[in-house]
């Protein structure tokens, strides 16, 4: 059996183990063994590398995508001149992940517009893209869920559905109030991810409004107490990027 035909045969078996990017980059590959005189392990390194790195790419992409993002704002698209009130530190420390493996969460405060919802999104890519399970979702369009699988008894595997993400972000707390029933559910949410997931929330609502949200002190109190005890609070002040972009608009 001559060469040609060897090549063509580790051509055919490529593609029928489905090794698309070993198979595309075989040519390149051995030319480059042979003019850099690798030994046979060094080659093969080089070429399961091609397989690897598109298939992490196709991993990495079905993570952001699984994780239902609003939009694809990552944090080199933040002005953090225009919110001086940030600690930019602390935004890359949260970049780490570290608050993750400490099972922490964050809560982002501030009035609407000033950059809550875009903060939480990219730290939840960045977790995405290093493969950590990720989930963001709307608070009205949760309670709406949970209340509908309560309605159809299927509420505790969806509390387990929302629970499996080691991170989860709850965005928009305090827009709408939420019913005492709708609130307990909730809580059981919140209690059962307590020191085992990490959580991110954004609010345009001060603490002590959370009761009035919740219209019941206790169960405002309880889930207070659960997101606060290993938390970061990173209060916003400042203007609105949409009134910026807005009156930028107007002034050109």
């Amino acid at each position: 059996m001559n060469s040609t035909t060897n090549y063509q045969q580790l051509m055919n078996n490529l593609e029928y183990l489905k090794l698309k990017q070993m198979a595309t980059h075989l040519g390149e590959v051995i030319d480059f063994s042979m003019k850099n005189q690798l030994s046979f392990i060094d080659t093969l390194l080089k070429l399961t590398n091609y397989e690897i790195d598109v298939r992490e790419q196709n991993v990495i992409q079905s993570m952001v995508k699984i994780a239902a993002f609003p939009h694809l704002k990552e944090i080199k698209d933040f002005d953090f001149d225009f919110q001086p009130s940030i600690n930019q530190q602390q935004i890359l420390d949260f970049l780490s992940l570290r608050f993750i493996e400490e099972k922490e969460n964050i809560v982002f405060l501030g009035p609407s517009g000033v950059g809550k919802t875009h903060l939480a999104t990219a730290i939840g890519i960045t977790a995405a893209k290093k493969r950590t399970s990720t989930y963001f979702i709307k608070c009205h369009d949760l309670i709406q869920n949970l209340r509908k699988a309560r309605l159809e008894n299927r509420l505790e595997s969806r509390l387990k559905q929302y629970n499996k993400y080691k991170l989860l972000i709850i965005d928009e707390i305090g827009y709408l109030p939420i019913d005492k029933e709708d609130a307990k559910l909730f809580f059981q949410l919140i209690d059962l991810r307590y020191e085992k997931k990490s959580t991110i929330f954004t609010t345009n609502s001060n603490f002590k409004d959370w009761d009035q949200i919740f219209q019941d002190t206790k169960i405002a109190n309880a889930i207070l107490d659960r997101i606060l005890h290993h938390a970061s609070v990173v209060t916003i002040v400042g203007e609105s990027y949409r009134l910026k972009d807005h009156m930028k608009k107007e002034n050109e």
